[in-house]
């Protein structure tokens, strides 16, 4: 399986010499791609994000799956339906007809399930695309409900990859990645850390078989990236909600940014070409 599909796997490799005076510096061009499908330009986490982001040529996107109490995957970031959409309390605590019910608060928008946008993406070759998996909470995902989790998540996740497309599993919880690589020891999978990157987040997801990491680039340094890099993963850094964030990135040398703003930052990029 690729690292990134062949239109983005360009875009890393692509480096751009910025002249000073008599000297050159080389920076790559990280990867970026739409959190939530561009959380601070589009109301996150809906079709019309993905949609909109898609149209505007994104092709990489993150987004989060949780599971209603009868066992069907919706894409929704929070433990509550509170602060997005015009409902109350866990969707883990709902059953998914009263869940197809919800709409979001700006746009009216229908909680997204994810067959809705696994259907959407299923023809778009050359995608990246990131299901995190928001299991965190124990009260919400007891051990014993983790293995019901991740089976219906990589079934429907494998079931139909376009083709040139990177379909990864990630979370800041272990055990659905564990659980997912039991399933399938060959799936991708990268372990999210709510914290700048440190030497024990590399041994953490190496003990899990996770070649991709990713952490806050605020106080990860070049030199925690490069080593990073030499040990054979892919490093992505977070959050990204404005430009400054993806200057960070660039001079982090991580190799992806996930970003809130990613047709901001395409446009910058467009300006530069």
């Amino acid at each position: 399986m690729m690292k990134y599909p062949l239109a983005a796997l360009f875009t890393i490799v692509f480096t751009a010499v910025v002249p000073h005076g008599d000297l050159q510096a080389e920076e790559k061009t990280p990867f970026h791609f739409a959190h939530r499908g561009g959380a601070h330009e589009f109301e996150e986490n809906t079709l019309f994000a993905f949609k909109s982001t898609y149209d505007k040529g994104i092709r990489g996107y993150e987004l989060d799956v949780r599971m209603t109490k009868d066992g069907e995957l919706v894409v929704l970031h929070d433990d509550s339906l509170d602060r997005t959409h015009q409902g109350k309390g866990p969707v883990e605590h709902m059953a998914a007809d009263k869940a197809r019910k919800i709409t979001s608060k700006i746009q009216n928008e229908p909680l997204l399930f994810l067959d809705t946008l696994l259907a959407y993406l299923n023809d778009k070759p050359g995608l990246y695309v990131e299901f995190e998996m928001k299991t965190s909470n124990k009260e919400l995902y007891p051990d014993s409900r983790i293995e019901e989790y991740a089976a219906k998540l990589h079934q429907k996740v494998t079931a139909h990859v376009p083709e040139g497309s990177t379909y990864i599993f990630t979370s800041f919880d272990q055990r659905p990645l564990i659980a997912i690589k039991k399933i399938d020891p060959r799936a991708d999978i990268m372990l999210i850390k709510g914290g700048p990157l440190t030497p024990e987040l590399m041994e953490a997801a190496r003990a899990i078989g996770s070649k991709r990491i990713a952490a806050k680039m605020e106080g990860t340094t070049r030199l925690a990236v490069k080593e990073a890099q030499k040990q054979g993963f892919i490093v992505t850094g977070w959050p990204g909600h404005n430009l400054k964030d993806y200057f960070l990135g660039v001079g982090l040398g991580v190799d992806a940014i996930c970003s809130d703003v990613p047709v901001l930052v395409q446009e910058y990029i467009n300006t530069k070409k």
